[in-house]
């Protein structure tokens, strides 16, 4: 158990003016490799920040650091949850309040790293404290078909309607729920967040926003390299323990396609190619959640700036 896993319940004052680098970006951009040199010239602790990358069953799939990157230099919260569980932001939050406070305890910075938005708000920002959910509410919400439930959405709550795509089932499923469970739209819960460390640490942000295409082709080349480097073998494994098809594991990019490839359904180009176009969806939807939500006065730059901004973090850190 590392350090900071061990050091639960730490007070707001654990990470009062703790240092704190993010560095967020779309898929493949190279927000790991940024983050080791960071870490390795600013002498800080690497945390993921990527909802992906925090289950043990896939570090080939999600692109992990490899267990040379991890012994080479502090990194936590990857890997630590096991694919048979959901990990939420909330959960994630806590987490890396925990592993900040344990690098701030040491008088080391901490090195945020990944591209799961939701994540980075969590943490900063805090999360409403929606109440749990009636449990016959919400199995009688998610029995609804979403044409169904986005028009009850419009009656109950027609702000979220308004907000959200009529197609986008999860989010317009939560929405209904909320309402219909807590009497309080989903909107005037999230005017009440609590739990965010953002007012209180020193935080050096930093998005990275590579060229397009540059991007595009090393979302192409990185699966066709995973493929024949391990990602068989491992959603091979993952298949084996039988888990719910809708945990979130099951549903990460790359794992659907290797399934199909292993039932016979695709051939291998097959679901290189699918994969490769579900990692380019992914990462033009991570660009523009970065480019539009982020806020305004945290740097964006390309994959020609590295260098600079590089030297820049560090001395912030430091």
């Amino acid at each position: 158990m590392s350090v900071a896993m061990s050091m639960r319940g730490n007070s707001r004052e654990s990470y009062q003016g703790a240092r704190v680098a993010l560095i967020a970006g779309p898929t493949a951009s190279g927000k790991s490799s940024l983050a080791m040199r960071i870490a390795e010239r600013a002498s800080g602790i690497i945390i993921n920040a990527d909802s992906a990358q925090v289950y043990r069953d896939l570090r080939i799939v999600t692109a992990r650091p490899s267990e040379a990157e991890e012994a080479a230099l502090p990194h936590e919260l990857f890997g630590y949850i096991d694919g048979a569980d959901a990990c939420s932001a909330a959960r994630w939050a806590d987490d890396a309040k925990t592993s900040i406070a344990a690098a701030h305890s040491a008088g080391k910075p901490a090195i945020l790293v990944g591209g799961t938005g939701l994540y980075h708000r969590a943490l900063l920002e805090g999360l409403a404290p929606i109440p749990e959910i009636d449990p016959d509410i919400r199995s009688a919400v998610r029995a609804l078909a979403v044409s169904y439930a986005y028009a009850a959405l419009q009656a109950e709550d027609p702000a979220s309607a308004a907000r959200l795509n009529a197609t986008d089932t999860t989010r317009v499923q939560r929405a209904l729920e909320v309402v219909r469970s807590s009497g309080q739209t989903i909107g005037d819960w999230q005017k009440q967040k609590i739990g965010g460390i953002g007012g209180v640490i020193a935080l050096s942000p930093l998005i990275i926003l590579p060229d397009r295409e540059w991007l595009f082709e090393r979302c192409d080349r990185r699966f066709a390299d995973m493929f024949d480097s391990g990602a068989v073998d491992e959603v091979e494994a993952l298949v084996a323990r039988d888990l719910d098809p809708s945990l979130p594991i099951m549903r990460a990019i790359g794992v659907p396609e290797i399934r199909a490839f292993l039932a016979g359904a695709q051939s291998r180009e097959e679901a290189i190619a699918t994969t490769a176009q579900a990692t380019r969806r992914y990462a033009k939807r991570q660009y523009t959640w970065f480019s539009n939500q982020s806020p305004e006065a945290w740097p964006r730059i390309n994959e020609s700036e590295y260098d600079d901004i590089e030297k820049n973090i560090v001395t912030k850190l430091q």
